[in-house]
């Protein structure tokens, strides 16, 4: 079993910036990926960005350029620091962690981030 714990969000103006963090215990996985989705109101959850032990990286489109994920490897710990934030980047903000073989997803509870203009 695993645990994610989800901190960072809150409201921000657009352009400004926010770092969300999520801390992932429990049974982890040597090999495993851990990321961001989001999921806005009327809209589908979609990526933003994840990274696996091995250090690749995939961004969404939307934020590639803007946003940065990273790991503690040690602490088993992933970020997200988003920068030049948009109004359009207001959601939900979900961890997701997969073992690597893959049992199952393991999702943190989110965190909000607004964007206002």
């Amino acid at each position: 079993q695993v645990q994610l714990v989800e901190s960072g969000g809150g409201l921000v103006q657009a352009g400004g910036s926010l770092r969300l963090s999520c801390a992932a215990s429990g049974s982890i996985s040597r090999s495993n990926v851990m990321g961001w989705y989001r999921q806005a109101p009327g809209n589908q959850r979609e990526l933003v960005a994840d990274i696996s032990t091995g250090g690749r990286i995939n961004y969404a489109d939307s934020v590639m350029g803007r946003f940065t994920i990273s790991r503690d490897f040690a602490k088993n710990t992933v970020f997200l620091q988003m920068n030049s934030l948009k109004p359009e980047d207001t959601a939900v903000y979900y961890c997701q962690y997969n073992p690597v073989p893959k049992w199952r997803d393991y999702w943190g509870q989110g965190t909000q981030v607004t964007v206002s203009s």
